[in-house]
């Protein structure tokens, strides 16, 4: 990313104007979805909640352009590039994984087929895009491989056993969340670690003035996210390589010290 990119507020009015007169073409739209995230959060005030309702409103029409994806090969493009990353990084058969907002598997699939079988364990906060994660999963084959396809309301993972996961993996979800979702995930992620383990989360960054576009897409600096790891008694690490991929957001790695 480029040092004007990273100091660009998106929020602010005189962004807004100039993006609208170089793209005419995406006025309508943006309105469009304004107009729908406004009576979205009037009519369900709490994030997640209203979150989850966007997560609908997109899957209904395309579940992959839901998770972020504008055609089929950037979804497998994506998905890949993921795994590539985490494959280099680590992440090894034996291991036991939890991937946090896992989403329609756009990289599940390459997880649950490189894991040993039930080592994969997939959370998201959207019933709709985990049926269409079931698809995926029968659309590859790996139905033997007996993932774990869960639904939850919360970033607490008070469900899940402690010191159980060696690989946690959250690929843009904080980059859709608020601090106070980030902050509830790092107070509890530690607990599900297991010694040795590592958490790798995707942001957007920014080094400018932190801000949010429709209470959809957050941009925080990385000494924010890094502060906020450290005060849960986490190590943490920014992640300079990953800065080298084709892809928008910036990498933090978490390991539980104890």
């Amino acid at each position: 990313m480029s040092p004007k990119s990273l100091l660009r507020n998106r929020a602010s009015l005189t962004h807004k104007v100039a993006y609208a007169i170089r793209n005419p073409a995406r006025v309508t739209p943006y309105l469009k979805r304004t107009a729908r995230d406004t009576w979205l959060r009037v009519k369900h005030p709490r994030h997640v909640d209203y979150y989850r309702a966007v997560m609908a409103s997109d899957a209904a029409r395309n579940p992959e352009a839901a998770v972020g994806s504008r055609s089929h090969e950037r979804w497998l493009a994506l998905g890949e590039m993921q795994f590539d990353y985490l494959a280099e990084h680590g992440l090894k058969p034996v291991h036991r994984m939890l991937d946090i907002g896992c989403g329609n598997l756009r990289a599940g699939w390459r997880f649950i087929e490189y894991l040993d079988t039930g080592n994969y364990y997939g959370i998201d906060i959207s019933p709709d895009i985990l049926i269409s994660a079931k698809k995926t999963l029968t659309t590859y084959g790996l139905q033997a491989k007996l993932p774990h396809l869960t639904l939850t309301h919360d970033l607490t993972l008070d469900f899940l056993p402690d010191g159980h996961f060696d690989v946690v993996h959250a690929h843009s979800v904080f980059s859709h969340s608020p601090v106070e979702v980030i902050d509830e995930c790092l107070a509890h992620v530690g607990r599900v670690l297991a010694p040795g383990g590592f958490f790798d989360f995707t942001f957007d960054r920014t080094e400018g003035a932190e801000h949010q576009v429709l209470r959809e897409d957050f941009y925080y600096r990385t000494e924010t996210l890094l502060r906020l790891a450290r005060k849960h008694g986490l190590e943490a690490r920014f992640m300079e390589d990953w800065e080298k991929r084709p892809h928008g957001q910036s990498k933090i790695r978490v390991n539980n010290p104890t």
